[in-house]
């Protein structure tokens, strides 16, 4: 546990968020930069769509192959269209309590969207969080209520489970996903374990999955990038020179590389004196699984 080696793919950028691993390319968004970017792992960079209305986090696509991105405070999923358009596949804003954050897209389409029930960078009063089910068609329904801040989303490789990490509970919340999107059986699927020395709390922001069933967990409060047993048991633990993580994937050819977005602060404010994020990379052993 500890340092560990790392490579960077990209750097200079303003706060990266939602990573996904998708036709070969790491996508994310530039949360702060108001961007969506994909990269190949050699640091060739696209801008895949620009939101300079709000900013973007989760990401997904629908069957046909469209782009989904959740924005952030107006409340919205929105879409890129066949000819470059973004236009809004559904409008939260009458349900959502809070900034929408992560998502999860099924291979039916069902985007899993999870509304924070607090505006994350406003502050104020805190409201249970939620996740929104959105089906392909643009119509949506709630699909689990009371959550601690739910942020990073996985679905198992059968889509039968659906893992929220709930970042004010310091824990992942397993469900059972039904064919026709509705979730049931809440259960506690790993109590977070905070780093020896650090901070008493380990909030869960971005997750990913892998083969042996643990999660990856980024720990923006604990400065690190650790993985989680079911249960919880903390197996591996790595930090990036003071920098901290706030979303990692599993990618690469073999699903063996943790793609990590990382940066030094998350503060809005802050974040735009300096563009300080990065793309880090480190070689793992057990390959990833599911979505993302």
């Amino acid at each position: 546990m500890g340092d560990v080696a790392y490579r960077i793919v990209l750097d200079g950028l303003w706060f990266g968020e939602g990573p996904r691993w998708q036709n070969q390319r790491l996508w994310f968004s530039d949360m702060h930069g108001h961007r969506v970017i994909s990269t190949d792992l050699e640091g060739d960079l696209r801008t895949e769509a620009e939101m300079i209305d709000d900013e973007p986090s989760g990401l997904g696509w629908l069957p046909d192959g469209s782009l989904l991105i959740v924005a952030m405070e107006t409340q919205q999923l929105r879409t890129i269209t066949s000819d470059g358009v973004m236009a809004v596949h559904a409008d939260l804003s009458s349900v959502a309590r809070g900034s929408l954050n992560d998502m999860i897209v099924a291979r039916d389409g069902t985007a899993y969207v999870g509304d924070m029930g607090h505006r994350i960078q406003e502050g104020g009063e805190r409201h249970p969080g939620q996740t929104i089910a959105v089906r392909a068609d643009g119509s949506w329904f709630v699909a689990a209520d009371e959550l601690e801040s739910p942020n990073g989303h996985i679905l198992t490789p059968d889509e039968h489970t659906l893992l929220i990490a709930e970042s004010a509970a310091a824990r992942i919340s397993a469900f059972d996903r039904a064919a026709n999107g509705t979730l049931s059986n809440r259960r506690i699927y790993a109590s977070l374990q905070p780093s020896s020395g650090g901070p008493p709390f380990a909030p869960p922001d971005g997750i990913c999955l892998d083969a042996e069933g643990a999660v990856w967990v980024a720990d923006p409060i604990g400065a690190r990038v650790f993985r989680a047993l079911p249960g919880g048991e903390t197996t591996h633990e790595y930090r990036i020179d003071g920098l901290i993580p706030v979303a990692c994937v599993l990618g690469g050819v073999d699903r063996r590389t943790l793609l990590i977005c990382a940066a030094a602060d998350w503060r809005r404010d802050e974040v735009r004196k300096s563009p300080s994020g990065i793309i880090a990379a480190i070689d793992v052993e057990i390959p990833g699984v599911g979505r993302p």
